[in-house]
């Protein structure tokens, strides 16, 4: 896993540009420390500067391997998103978040992990895909990127075609449609607290000023 990009220093001035970018530091040595079904956790040893920008260290940084995931902001006819209460039982609360799910089928992207998760949590089908800001929720700490579509043109599945059977936390999910006005008022008075239905929230809210043309098509 070693690399031969050295710490990069930060650049300020004409020359920066305000955009995350791919950078990798060396890493002298790794060691995986945990292998669940859904991520795992690996420490690096990492080449970075020394104090006061003297010489270099090496330094371990621990850190959650994860596929990634997809989710759906669904946007009916009248305006409405879709919203699903769900329990999380790491934060210790019921959640009102997205369509959403891991990228952990073989050979699917994110637009597909997107599509198949709307048909099984929300039992729809979108004529119209958009591609939302992808983020990274946690990335001093995890490798998880978390990428959002829009969909529009919505119509429902009919249950017997719905190859899906919820179980566990998916058992007790609830529904509800949400203006997307109150469902940004929601996320600014601070009832909403999963990240990707924030962001998801507000960048369509922005992107419906001008009526979605700003959106890029997902394919």
């Amino acid at each position: 896993m070693a690399s031969d990009t050295h710490p990069a220093r930060a650049v300020t001035g004409a020359d920066a540009k305000v955009a995350d970018a791919p950078a990798s530091w060396p890493v002298e040595r790794s060691e995986e420390r945990f292998r669940g079904p859904k991520c795992g956790m690996r420490t690096d040893w990492v080449r970075m500067p020394g104090a006061h920008g003297e010489g270099t260290a090496v330094v371990a940084r621990d850190y959650m391997e994860h596929p990634g995931a997809a989710a759906v902001v669904a946007l009916d006819g009248d305006g409405r998103v879709r919203l699903q209460r769900q329990y999380r039982h790491a934060v210790g609360h019921t959640m009102w978040e997205l369509p959403a799910g891991m990228i952990d089928v073989a050979g699917e992207g994110p637009l597909a992990t997107a599509r198949r998760e709307l048909v099984e949590e929300a039992g729809l089908r979108a004529e119209e895909w958009y591609e939302l800001p992808d983020f990274f929720p946690t990335p001093g700490f995890s490798a998880e990127r978390i990428h959002l579509f829009l969909a529009r043109g919505l119509s429902e599945v009919p249950a017997e075609e719905v190859d899906f059977v919820r179980e566990h936390e998916e058992t007790d999910l609830a529904a509800e449609w949400v203006p997307l006005e109150e469902a940004v008022r929601l996320v600014m008075d601070g009832a909403l607290h999963n990240g990707a239905t924030v962001i998801g929230v507000l960048a369509v809210h922005a992107a419906a000023r001008d009526g979605f043309a700003s959106l890029r098509r997902a394919r």
